[in-house]
């Protein structure tokens, strides 16, 4: 599996196949990969299986008002073998989709 962190690219050498506000597909050599975008600069802590795509991900850490850390999903690598751009791009849209939400309900007036 490639990643970003194993192979030392950086986010600008891998190509955009799509992006939205709140997310972006890149063209990793084996996987394809999706990026969540609030989670930029966001330190990576750990790789581990996503629970919810069954892909490795990138975790790191966020703290809430309590100091509470909470692992949080930063980009998800799915298999170019087993996963197709539009399945990805499904799952990036329902992220999208739950953004915009949290959006709306937080600054109605974005």
């Amino acid at each position: 599996m490639e990643t970003q962190s194993k192979n030392n690219e950086s986010d600008q050498e891998l190509p955009v196949l799509n992006k939205g506000i709140f997310y972006a597909i890149r063209d990793g050599s084996t996987d394809l990969i999706m990026e969540d975008k609030t989670k930029r600069g966001l330190t990576v802590q750990e790789q581990a299986i996503d629970e919810k795509y069954n892909v490795i991900s990138e975790k790191g850490m966020i703290y809430d008002m309590d100091g509470i850390g909470h692992k949080v999903g930063i980009r998800w690598f799915f298999p170019k073998d087993k996963y197709s751009f539009e399945r990805v791009l499904e799952h990036a849209k329902e992220m999208e989709e739950r953004y915009r939400k949290i959006r709306e309900e937080t600054c109605p007036d974005y």
